[in-house]
């Protein structure tokens, strides 16, 4: 018996879903139109192309008129027709939907936003790892930053240090987690799925606890002749005493 990957709301029913064999099913993908129409948007309200992402959007007669006694929920949830699921994806070339995250659960770092999905998949390849989620932490510059949260397996071990410089090799810098946080067992919501959003409070991460994580890493001098020359513009710019080629300057510079 086939598994068929689907996708729908309480508010919209079925979206989306994988044709039945012989059809083609995509990896990673919940399917094509099951009826209603879905197309991805922008912040302002604008339809994007084919391979781009944004918003899940979808209208039709299976999708609710609206939230009962509620005209600030419907005045953000609708857009020139077309009801915002919260999600975020992008729709191939084909006509199939590939979903990339909540719109809620996005890392703002400075500007840059990040997909804490993404992160997650890649920290699952590594062979220690059994469970991890990616989530948002407070920075004073960036307002956000990234850290994870994750479950090692049975009798394995590994490093901060090591995790981030396995998955340096996957995604772009700014991405890497700056603090990786070790538990038996990651906090779940009512449903049993791994929660989130305020996992930082739940935590009890707050600025002061993110610097503090920090503040007994090794330090390891400069040996190279560019790293010295580096090192000594760094000292200048930030007036530090040593810098250390392992410095993290985004946690350093907030340091009081």
């Amino acid at each position: 018996m086939p598994v068929i990957k689907a996708y729908g709301l309480t508010e919209a029913f079925q979206i989306t879903s994988n044709p039945l064999p012989p059809g083609q099913r995509k990896i990673g993908s919940v399917g094509m139109t099951a009826g209603p129409e879905f197309a991805i948007m922008d912040d302002s309200d604008n339809l994007l192309q084919n391979g781009d992402i944004g918003e899940i959007v979808v209208k039709g007669q299976n999708v609710m008129s609206g939230y009962e006694n509620n005209l600030e929920e419907n005045e953000s949830s609708f857009a020139n027709g077309w009801f915002r699921t919260g999600d975020q994806g992008y729709k191939d070339h084909d006509g199939y939907l590939f979903i990339t995250g909540r719109l809620k659960e996005i890392i703002n770092r400075g500007g840059g936003k990040i997909s804490p999905h993404e992160i997650d998949e890649i920290l699952l390849e590594h062979p220690a790892i059994k469970q991890a989620v990616t989530f948002a932490v407070p920075h004073m510059q960036l307002g956000e930053d990234v850290a994870v949260a994750v479950v090692l397996k049975e009798k394995n071990s590994v490093s901060e240090r090591e995790i981030q410089k396995f998955i340096s090799k996957k995604i772009a810098y700014f991405k890497i987690p700056r603090q990786v946080i070790f538990l038996d067992e990651i906090p779940k919501g009512p449903t049993g799925k791994l929660q989130r959003i305020g996992l930082a409070e739940k935590l009890g991460i707050t600025r002061e606890c993110f610097l503090s994580g920090h503040e007994e890493a090794e330090f390891v001098a400069p040996s190279t002749e560019i790293e010295k020359k580096l090192a000594k513009i760094w000292k200048k710019l930030l007036n530090f005493k040593r810098i250390g080629i392992h410095d993290n300057f985004f946690i350093s510079v907030e340091a009081p």
